[in-house]
């Protein structure tokens, strides 16, 4: 498992998710937490959140998430659909482990606004490496 200082410099060595503004909030075995707080270059050309920007948001959750217990893990498939656009306030994304195996694992990550409304759900798979991060 990923002691706190390991996972603080995992976290640091994402660059983009501290480019557009994402915060890792929790973490533990299988789950983890951020939130973004919506700026314009979150927005698209019809004033809504970028669909890429909801996909940032929850990819960082589902890496820290999927790396959690100390092996490298690497995306083999992820997918997100979308259920209401969001303008302004905070993301809060919340991941956990559904299922997990020596060298597959599967999570579910809830994308949800301030007042606790489902604004997108991504679910990803990940292949687990011998090698520990």
């Amino acid at each position: 498992m990923l002691n706190e200082e390991k996972w603080k410099n995992f976290l640091d060595n994402d660059q983009f998710a501290r480019h557009v503004g994402i915060e890792l909030l929790e973490m533990s075995p299988g789950r983890a937490k951020a939130k973004m707080e919506i700026k314009s270059h979150h927005l698209n050309s019809v004033g809504i959140v970028h669909g890429a920007a909801l996909f940032a948001l929850a990819d960082l959750v589902f890496a820290m998430a999927s790396n959690s217990h100390g092996n490298i893990a690497l995306a083999i498939n992820a997918n997100i659909s979308y259920f209401q656009a969001a303008e302004a306030g905070t993301l809060i994304a919340t991941g956990q482990e559904i299922s997990f195996s020596p060298r597959l694992a599967n999570y579910k990550i809830d994308i949800t606004n301030e007042r606790d409304e489902l604004i997108a759900t991504f679910q990803g798979m990940v292949y687990r490496k011998r090698e520990h991060n």
